[in-house]
C-alpha cells in the first residue's frame, strides 16, 4: 500500500499581486469612508449656510436660518450708522431715526434651498456674498428727512469748489497755476444712494469721500489748456526790450507787459495791440523832436528858441508798434532803436547835432557849420516881407541838391546853377540877377521865399552841404543891419542909427567870406563870432538896384498886385 505524504500546514507566501489586491481593497474602503463622512457632513448644509457666506453684510456662515433672522432682528436693535464727511466731520443717523425694521419674505429661506449640500467643500476658502434688499426696510420719508438735515448740506458750511486758476503777475518770477480747491459740497443724491446702500448691509460707518459725492472742480491744475495759456503769459512777460535814444534808455519788461495781456473769451492768451500802440505813442511824445522848440546858441552870441519847421526825429508808430508786439509774442529780449519815419542828427532837445545851417532872417545872415567848425558864412536875400512872401522861421532839412535847375513861378522861369530847398519849394540858390545881399533888401525886394545867395558862396555851400543836413531858421530882434554887399564887400545903404547898440562886438571878417577848408572857428554853442554894428532900417527903403527892372529873377516882383506863389523846379 502507497504511503501518502501528509500535507503540510505552512501558509503559502501569497507574492506581489497578492499584496496589490490587499491594498487596493484598503484605498477603496478608505476612499468610501471618507465619501460618506463627506456626505454626511454635507447633510448639515440643508439646514445651515455654508461657510465663509455673507448676507447684507452679516456673517452667516453655518448658521441656519432662524439663527440670520435673530441676527438681523439684533443688529436692527440700537443699530446706527457714522457718516464721515470732508474735513474729518462725522455725523449719525440711529435706525429709530429712519424707522428701520426688518423684512422677510423668504428670501433667506430661498438661499438656503439653492445651496448645493455636496458643494459644501468649495466654501472652506471660497466665499460667498449676497446682497438682500429685503432683510430691512426704513421709512423713506423719514430717512429723505433725516439725510436732507445732516450738517453737511448746510449753506453755511459748505465751501464751493473752485477752478485752477492762473495766479496775478509776480515781478521777476511771472505766473504760475494756483490749484484747484475741492470744496465741501456733496451732491444729495449721491449721499442718499450711498447711505441706503450701507444702511441695507447693516454698514456702521459710510465714507461720503470715497463714497465720491462731492462736487468737483472743473478745471484742475494739470488742464491743458491752462498749461498753455500759463506758458504762453510768462513767454510775452518774460521779455525785456531795451529802446536806446542816444544816451538815453528805456526798459520794457514784464512790469509792464503784464497789463497788457489776459485771457480771451476763446481761451486763448492775448496781447493788447492797443496798449501797445498806446506805448509806442508815450515813447514818440517823449522822444519825437519834429515839432518840439529848438534853442540854439547862435552866432551872435545870443540863445534863441526856434519853433516850428520839420526837421527832428518822428517815429513810425504804427511800424514801431507793430514790430514790438511781433517781439513780445516771440519771448525774444533785445535791445532796439524805434523805427522812425524821420531822423535828426542826433538825441535830445537839440537834435541838430553839431553840422547845421544857421539862417538869421533878421540880419539876413547864414552861417553854415560842419562838425562844428565854420565853413561859410554870407549875405543873403530871404521872402519878400512887403509881399506877405517872408521865408518862414523854422527848423528844416535839407531835401535834396540839385545843379542847373529852372525855379518857376506865376509870372517867370529862371535858371539856377545850384538848387537846395529845405521846406517844400523854399531853398538856397544863387542869383546872378542881384548885385547886393543882405541889409533890409528883403522888406521891399526880397524873393518869394528862397533865399537868395550870392553865386561863389551858393557854389561853396553846394560843394559841402550834403543832403538832410538841418537848416535853423529865425529872427533875432536887435542884430538887423543896413549894410549890404556883393558877395565879396561891404556897401552902407541909407538909413537911420539905431538908438540903441546891440550887446555884441562887431566882427572883424567881410560879411562874406567862403571857405574851402573847415577853419578852427569853435561851434556857436563854444564863442559866437560877433556881428556888425546895427542901424534901424527905414520903413520905406528903395531898392538897392539903380534900375531894380534889370531884376527880375524869382526873388523880384515888377507888379503891386496881388500875392505871387513861391519858386518850384523843373
Amino acid at each position: 500500500m502507497e504511503k501518502q505524504m501528509p500535507h503540510s500546514r505552512k501558509k503559502k507566501s501569497l507574492g506581489i499581486g497578492g499584496l496589490a489586491v490587499i491594498g487596493g481593497g484598503s484605498v477603496a474602503v478608505v476612499a468610501l469612508i471618507a465619501a460618506l463622512t463627506y456626505l454626511q457632513m454635507g447633510r448639515q448644509y440643508k439646514e445651515v449656510f455654508f461657510p465663509n457666506t455673507i448676507i447684507n453684510g452679516m456673517d452667516a456662515s453655518k448658521k441656519s436660518i432662524d439663527e440670520v433672522k435673530k441676527m438681523v432682528a439684533a443688529g436692527i436693535d440700537g443699530y446706527q450708522i457714522t457718516i464721515k464727511e470732508r474735513g474729518d466731520n462725522t455725523e449719525t443717523i440711529k435706525g429709530t431715526d429712519i424707522g428701520m425694521e426688518a423684512v422677510f419674505d423668504g428670501s433667506v429661506e430661498k438661499l438656503l434651498e439653492e445651496q448645493n449640500p455636496l458643494k459644501w467643500g468649495e466654501h472652506n476658502s471660497k466665499f460667498q456674498n449676497f446682497d438682500i434688499g429685503t432683510l430691512v426696510k426704513y421709512n423713506q420719508e423719514q430717512f429723505d428727512e433725516v439725510v436732507s438735515k445732516l450738517a453737511c448740506f448746510q449753506e453755511d458750511k459748505i465751501k464751493e469748489p473752485q477752478d485752477a486758476t492762473i495766479s496775478q503777475y509776480e515781478s521777476g518770477k511771472g505766473y504760475h497755476i494756483v490749484a484747484a480747491v475741492d470744496g465741501n459740497r456733496p451732491d444729495p443724491e449721491k449721499v442718499k444712494s450711498l447711505i441706503a446702500s450701507a444702511v441695507s448691509d447693516f454698514k456702521t460707518e459710510v465714507s461720503l469721500e470715497d463714497g465720491d459725492v462731492y462736487t468737483k472742480p472743473k478745471i484742475t491744475a494739470d488742464n491743458p489748456d491752462l498749461i498753455n495759456q500759463v506758458q504762453t503769459l510768462n513767454r510775452y512777460t518774460n521779455v525785456k526790450v531795451t529802446y536806446k535814444f542816444g544816451d538815453k534808455r528805456e526798459v520794457l519788461n514784464g512790469d509792464t507787459i503784464s497789463k497788457w495781456v489776459g485771457i480771451g473769451e476763446d481761451g486763448k492768451a492775448y496781447l493788447s495791440s492797443s496798449e501797445v500802440t498806446a506805448y509806442v505813442k508815450g515813447l514818440a511824445s517823449k522822444y519825437d523832436t519834429v515839432s518840439k522848440a529848438k534853442t540854439l546858441n547862435t552866432s551872435y552870441g545870443k540863445p534863441v528858441k526856434i519853433t516850428g519847421g520839420s526837421y527832428g526825429w518822428k517815429m513810425n508808430q504804427s511800424a514801431e508798434a507793430d514790430a514790438l508786439a511781433e517781439i513780445i509774442r516771440s519771448g525774444e529780449s533785445q535791445e532796439r532803436v524805434p523805427e522812425f519815419k524821420q531822423e535828426a542828427a542826433s538825441y535830445g532837445e537839440n537834435d541838430y547835432g553839431n553840422t547845421y545851417v544857421e539862417v538869421n532872417l533878421t540880419a539876413q545872415h547864414l552861417y553854415f557849420y560842419k562838425d562844428g567848425k565854420l565853413v561859410l558864412d554870407t549875405d543873403f536875400v530871404s521872402g519878400n516881407e512887403s509881399k506877405g512872401w517872408s521865408t518862414p522861421a523854422g527848423a528844416y532839412s535839407l531835401t535834396y541838391k540839385q545843379k542847373d535847375a529852372t525855379l518857376k513861378g506865376e509870372d517867370y522861369r529862371t535858371p539856377v546853377a545850384y538848387w537846395m530847398p529845405f521846406n517844400g519849394n523854399i531853398g538856397f540858390h544863387d542869383a546872378t540877377w542881384r548885385k547886393q545881399f543882405g541889409g533890409s533888401i528883403f522888406k521891399t525886394s526880397g524873393s518869394h521865399g528862397c533865399v537868395n545867395l550870392p553865386p561863389a558862396m551858393a557854389k561853396t555851400l553846394f560843394e559841402n552841404i550834403p543832403s538832410k543836413v538841418p537848416v535853423l531858421c529865425y529872427n533875432l530882434p536887435g542884430t538887423e543891419t543896413k549894410t549890404t554887399s556883393n558877395g565879396t564887400t561891404k556897401t552902407e545903404t541909407a538909413g537911420t542909427t539905431p538908438t540903441t547898440a546891440p550887446t555884441t562886438a562887431a566882427p572883424t571878417p567881410a560879411a562874406t567870406t567862403a571857405t574851402t577848408a573847415a577853419p578852427t572857428t569853435p561851434a556857436p554853442t563854444t564863442a559866437a563870432p560877433t556881428t556888425p554894428a546895427v542901424t534901424t532900417p527905414s520903413t520905406q527903403e528903395a531898392p538897392v538896384t539903380n534900375n531894380p527892372q534889370q531884376e527880375v529873377g524869382p526873388g523880384v516882383s515888377n507888379s503891386t498886385g496881388k500875392k505871387k506863389t513861391g519858386p518850384g523846379v523843373k
